[in-house]
């Protein structure tokens, strides 16, 4: 299938083709440019030594975590520098020619590399105005060879994330009521899965009818996004879309399936979509940072005894649930339905 690169840099183009035309749904024109602005965690503060300051933002983090499932993470020590090489590189793949990319068209959700159109072009009813790249890199590395120096970038690049990723999952344990490591221990975090998948936003002529990405939730825990600094990112907050940009050098972090799963609840994964525009190509890197693909994620038996609540939702194999949701339409949040007691 053609990528949305080429499709956009036709001369030619000055409206899109149908196939990438949405229906229009009155709800979703309603953008609040909203007053709270996200929640802030500084990352020093949660590695710090005095247990006050620590207590305090372990409490603004489960804060952050039940009434946005988006916050900002700040003071997280990776250099600016890494994260602007993780750009460009990505950048230089989404500029090889169609035929370098060709080698890394996959097919299945579990492709060490895959590259492609849309998000699941075989099953998807209208086409998304973006192109990806999606590659594990948790718990084996993989990479394509080209361009130079994407291997050698997004390894230092993913290990700096895995870190943070351990660490906010201890203090949202911790928010929970649960030992530091229950979430760690319960996910095998250490084979762990981790994805980073690079997103490419072309301009488009009529933007109003495209999407980049539908409403949707994530899959695993967290997600740790970056970007070009072109924005696009609307999150639903309340019942209202709000245009959402980050702050510079912090990663955007987002609470995904299987932690809404674990905290039975408690904690809920949020929609988010990506809407694009006629100017300025956006890219965006996200990570996914997952539980081991054969772990069976249910809600934490500690934390129903603690809240004397019955469970929500039935435990599903990781690798089992990202099947599921690669054979379907992406739909708000229709796979985490599918688990719900």
């Amino acid at each position: 299938m053609t990528s949305i690169k080429i499709i956009s840099e036709s001369s030619a183009l000055t409206s899109i083709p149908s196939s990438y035309t949405f229906p229009p749904n009155p709800s979703d024109e309603v953008v609040s440019e909203s007053d709270e602005s996200l929640p802030i965690i500084d990352f020093a503060l949660l590695t710090s030594n005095s247990p006050d300051q620590r207590s305090k933002i372990i409490h603004e983090l489960g804060k952050a975590c039940q009434d946005w499932g988006f916050f900002l993470v700040i003071n997280h020590g990776v250099a600016e520098r890494l994260m602007r090489s993780m750009i460009d590189v990505c950048r230089g793949f989404f500029d090889l020619s169609e035929e370098e990319k060709e080698e890394f068209r996959g097919k299945n959700v579990l492709d060490p590399i895959r590259c492609g159109t849309s998000f699941n072009a075989s099953v998807d009813k209208v086409l998304f105005w973006k192109d990806f790249l999606k590659i594990i890199s948790h718990p084996q590395f993989h990479s394509p060879n080209k361009p130079d120096g994407f291997s050698e970038t997004s390894l230092e690049y993913s290990k700096r994330v895995r870190e943070i990723g351990r660490e906010l999952l201890k203090g949202i344990s911790e928010s929970l009521g649960l030992e530091a490591n229950y979430i760690e221990k319960a996910v095998n975090l250490e084979e762990g899965l981790q994805v980073i998948a690079a997103n490419y936003y072309p301009p488009c002529p009529q933007p109003e009818l495209a999407m980049g990405m539908p409403p949707h939730s994530d899959h695993g825990l967290l997600t740790f996004l970056i970007h070009n600094g072109i924005s696009g990112l609307q999150v639903q907050h309340k019942g209202e879309w709000v245009n959402v940009n980050g702050l510079h050098n912090s990663f955007l972090v987002n609470i995904g399936d299987h932690l809404e799963i674990l905290s039975n609840g408690k904690y809920k994964s949020v929609l988010h979509r990506a809407v694009v525009n006629k100017k300025a190509t956006r890219i965006s890197i996200a990570t996914v940072q997952g539980p081991s693909l054969e772990t069976v994620v249910r809600p934490a038996q500690n934390l129903l005894e603690i809240e004397g609540k019955a469970a929500a939702f039935i435990g599903i194999k990781y690798k089992e649930y990202l099947e599921l949701q690669q054979s379907s339409n992406l739909d708000g949040k229709t796979n985490l339905d599918r688990v719900r007691i």
